[in-house]
């Protein structure tokens, strides 16, 4: 099952991954897809909020991974130039860690993502209009996504 939604603006963009963030529990793995300026990092960014990371949260283009601490540690990845050299990079230890790993470009490195993830596709739908979309593989991010979207339907 896939779950849509379109918001209005990088504000609401944020506010939403900020209020995903509250559901969020150690190990879960998010991986985003989206064109260049689709809205990766500006998730990225309302995930990090409701994780209460008080960090200033940017792009990990160049530098591949950036971690940091809120009410659970945050690895924020931006696989986009690894590369044939994903193995050598030992992700595995941020990919089943103690925190919340978020991967931009993850279908670049699909052969070595966990099998239970939940994959966010974001899509620009004019000038202040995106498109998401959650589609849950395993049993954790169906509930997770099941549940979200009963609150975020009705509000709460």
């Amino acid at each position: 099952m896939t779950y849509r939604w379109t918001l209005s603006g990088v504000a609401e963009t944020q506010q939403f991954a900020e209020r995903l963030a509250e559901r969020l529990r150690p190990g879960d793995f998010l991986a985003l897809e989206g064109d260049l300026g689709a809205g990766k990092t500006t998730f990225t960014q309302g995930l990090a909020r409701g994780l209460g990371v008080k960090q200033v949260v940017n792009s990990p283009t160049f530098t591949i991974i950036k971690e940091y601490q809120g009410r659970l540690p945050l690895y924020h990845m931006d696989v986009y130039r690894v590369g044939d050299d994903v193995e050598s990079l030992g992700l595995d230890e941020y990919f089943f860690g103690d925190g919340v790993c978020v991967v931009e470009w993850a279908s670049l490195i699909e052969d070595v993502l966990p099998q239970e993830r939940l994959t966010i596709i974001l899509r620009n739908e004019g000038a202040d209009t995106r498109r998401i979309e959650f589609v849950p593989q395993g049993e954790r991010y169906v509930t997770l996504c099941e549940e979200f979207d009963s609150d975020a339907r009705t509000g709460d």
